[in-house]
């Protein structure tokens, strides 16, 4: 998964492997011979889905490729972003590769040409029902390759594909018999959105432990349920290595020490069940990215071809129509995440609720204002925070047990995992935003504790939010505050205090 980040974000270079350049000549070698004795297969001598009774031969085999992108580049809305469509065309790319697609190694090179280039489709995110795959997206990646559609230059600028491929020195591709179909069937585009979408959650729940820890101290919360014995017997992976970040990330606090001999004999969930929380959340990111490994490096696009000589490419060999396609093992583990998330940015907003509600915050200001009633604090960012998780609320709401019959009722069954990884999307960014207002809070409410200081790991945390936020003399503007603390929480700064 790290390789996919690598590529989509930081422009990592791609090459076809030499021996999977020897897997994907063999498979080329059984279309080339489908087509040279003129046999009946699916979509290499016939037309698709419904039309897959209509013979297609000769010349009409090409003329077959460009139609079926035309026909097939159908989405609306706003485009992907640029890293997420780096993503769908590397996983496409990698599913190309190995070796059961029966496409020209020319192909998998076109799209690595112009990944290493910089050159993107233009991909609106709507359209795709999710079987056969992503087929709208990926045909908008594949009507860029031959040269039609928009593109996004290295600039980010949108440009005519053919223009922008001049540009690159790349040349449009012709595509041969398969290809078209192989290009557009699969789970790209969903798993592309996803798969960026896991990484940022992956530094989101780690960010939680950390700012979960800061409210918790803030609050005058006691560290016992963490106590490893507790996590031992129930000994969910997640509930551990959360527990276990929370002793580390509290241990030396002077906060803690101040208050070890009051009266109070447990805290509220949202302090006290952090390690369950945030733990499942964490089994859920795990689960979610075997999931995705998985379906990463696998053939998924229908028909697949399946070569009987592994040393020599003889184009003897099976070619087998099936529905490796369908997006629905990648739709589940979509809707999870945003469950997941959901839980996450929930807990997140209960926490902040304790650090401003005079009732509930342990002697902290009112608001976490200062000069309370003059000024109103982090009355409104809780609110805020309210609606977002109101909103992750709705969107949590799983695509995957939708379906809807499309192409002739041919694609009888779907998995909307597109939608699916759409709504994923907001739903991470949400959550960054409501950790992001609980940072700031948390920060705040640790600097009227002073002069008690908390844990040295928790001193830098806070160090990074005052990094990109000052602490709140009075009232001020505070939406830019809020958007800086989310970049430093999705670079990562806010989860080095773990480290």
């Amino acid at each position: 998964m790290e390789g996919v980040r690598e590529v989509a974000v930081e422009h990592r270079p791609v090459l076809l492997d030499p021996d999977a350049r020897e897997a994907v000549d063999r498979a080329r070698a059984v279309v080339d011979r489908l087509v040279a004795e003129n046999q009946v297969s699916y979509a290499i001598t016939t037309g698709v889905g419904k039309l897959s009774d209509v013979r297609i031969a000769g010349a009409q085999i090409r003329e077959l490729q460009v139609n079926l992108v035309r026909s097939h580049a159908v989405g609306v809305g706003e485009p992907l972003a640029i890293p997420e469509t780096r993503a769908m065309m590397l996983l496409r790319a990698n599913s190309l590769s190995k070796g059961n697609s029966g496409v020209r190694a020319l192909t998998i090179d076109t799209i690595c040409e112009l990944l290493n280039r910089g050159v993107t489709p233009m991909v609106p995110s709507q359209g795709s029902v999710g079987a056969s795959g992503d087929l709208a997206p990926l045909a908008h990646l594949a009507l860029a390759l031959i040269g039609e559609g928009e593109c996004f230059d290295e600039k980010g600028a949108r440009v005519p594909s053919a223009e922008a491929l001049k540009r690159a020195q790349v040349k449009p591709l012709v595509l041969e018999a398969k290809e078209a179909v192989s290009l557009i069937n699969g789970t790209q585009a969903m798993l592309g959105v996803g798969s960026l979408a896991l990484l940022a959650a992956e530094t989101l729940v780690d960010s939680a432990d950390v700012i979960g820890a800061m409210s918790c101290d803030a609050l005058k919360g006691t560290d016992v349920a963490y106590d490893e014995r507790i996590q031992r017997v129930r000994s969910h992976h997640g509930q551990v290595r959360s527990a276990a970040n929370l002793r580390r990330l509290l241990q030396g606090s002077q906060i803690r020490e101040s208050h070890r001999d009051c009266g109070r004999v447990q805290d509220a969930y949202s302090l006290r069940c952090i390690p369950q929380v945030h733990g499942a959340v964490r089994d859920t990111l795990t689960h979610c990215r075997r999931v995705f490994e998985t379906e990463v490096n696998s053939a998924v696009d229908n028909p697949l071809v399946f070569v009987k000589n592994l040393k020599v490419a003889d184009g003897k060999g099976d070619v087998l129509s099936g529905g490796n396609f369908h997006g629905e093992p990648v739709a589940f583990a979509l809707d999870f995440l945003a469950i997941g998330l959901s839980a996450l940015a929930g807990i997140s907003e209960r926490r902040l609720e304790r650090l401003v509600n005079p009732a509930l915050s342990e002697g902290l200001p009112p608001f976490l204002a200062p000069g309370a009633g003059l000024n109103s604090g982090f009355m409104m960012p809780q609110v805020t925070a309210a609606a977002l998780v109101s909103e992750n609320k709705v969107l949590a709401h799983p695509a995957s047990v939708d379906s809807i019959t499309t192409s002739g009722n041919k694609e009888d069954y779907v998995s909307m995992g597109m939608t699916a990884a759409i709504k994923l999307k907001k739903v991470v960014e949400n959550s960054r935003n409501v950790l992001a207002i609980e940072a700031m809070a948390a920060a705040q409410a640790i600097d009227f504790l002073a002069p008690l200081k908390t844990s040295k790991p928790l001193q830098h945390a806070h160090a990074a939010i005052r990094a990109v936020c000052p602490t709140m003399e009075k009232d001020r503007v505070m939406y830019q505050d809020f958007a800086r603390i989310a970049e430093a929480i999705a670079a990562g700064k806010v989860a080095e205090a773990m480290r």
